[in-house]
This record gives C-alpha cells, structure tokens and sequence, in this order.
C-alpha cells in the first residue's frame, strides 16, 4: 500500500483572540518593523500515513483534524499538500 506525507495547518478562529500572535506582533514593532499587521500564531503538523490513495489520505486527514487536531470551537484547520513519498 502506498505512503503519503500530509501537512495540516491549524490556526484559530478570526474571532478569537490569539495572544501569542499579539505578543509577537508587539516584539516585531519593537524591533523597527512597524509595518506588520495583524500577526497569527498557529500549528503546522505533518505526517504519515499509509492508505490505498491519496483521497482515503485526505478523508483520515480531514476527520483526525476535526476529531483531535484541531479544537473546532476555536480554531480552523486546512489540509494544505499530500504527497506521496517512499518510506
């Protein structure tokens, strides 16, 4: 059966809040860069799985991501790539 390498972005939610972003959007200005914006802090997580095609890879993304990774009251998740790779 072939592999696939998934990656998954998870980011909170325009409404909500992020904290860490403004943190980090204060330290940039602090720094010089006073053109920076509306910064946001998410998750990147990639990995692995193996499935018999790159649809059954989408389909596991998509229900882990609602089901786990993703808190679906607060953040947004978005499969980004999947790729086949080589184990």
């Amino acid at each position: 059966m072939p592999y696939y390498r998934a990656t998954i972005i998870v980011t909170l939610r325009p409404a909500i809040l992020d904290v860490p972003g403004k943190t980090v959007e204060h330290a940039l200005h602090s720094l010089g860069y006073e053109t920076v914006r509306n910064v946001r802090i998410g998750k990147y997580i990639t990995l692995e799985l193996e499935v018999a095609d790159s649809d059954d890879a989408h389909q596991q993304c998509h229900a882990m991501s609602q089901e786990l990774l993703a808190n679906p009251v607060i953040e947004d998740f978005a499969i980004a790539t999947i790729e086949p790779i080589t184990p």
